[in-house]
């Protein structure tokens, strides 16, 4: 059992756990989308849905390892683990790759969506790093 020397403030639980929803959210767009669920499908224009079932599997891979490294990420903030850092990092790399192939192809559609994915993801690789040099989670 880790005995955990430094108190996180209130601010570091209430983060982890909008970065928890934040990622929950992206895990349950990847199920719809990797589903064709009917909720996900009704979201979507025709245009976009034949975007999407268009792209590349290596593409949808990386959505998968962007949201569910995000997901346990945000999870191992909240368990207060180092491994938290390794897994947000390789959720904004995901994140790159997928939104970096989206941005040129030209794909504009909701652009807002996409870079607040992007900040969102660089933010959670920020402030795990923060988190580790503060002592908040090890």
């Amino acid at each position: 059992m880790t005995n955990f020397k430094v108190k996180p403030p209130i601010w570091f639980w209430i983060v982890s756990v909008i970065a928890l929803f934040w990622n929950a959210m992206g895990v349950h767009q990847y199920l719809g989308q990797a589903y064709q669920t009917e909720s996900w499908r009704s979201a979507l224009t025709d245009e976009q849905f034949e975007m999407v079932t268009n792209f590349p599997s290596w593409l949808t891979a990386a959505f998968a390892i962007a949201v569910f490294s995000g997901f346990l990420g945000s999870l191992g903030l909240l368990l207060r683990k180092k491994w938290a850092y390794t897994l947000l990092l390789s959720s904004l790399i995901a994140v790159i790759i997928q939104m970096g192939y989206i941005l040129m192809k030209g794909h504009y559609d909701g652009i807002e969506m996409t870079i607040s994915i992007i900040v969102l993801a660089v933010f959670l690789v920020w402030f795990s790093k923060k988190s580790l040099s503060k002592g908040w989670i090890s």
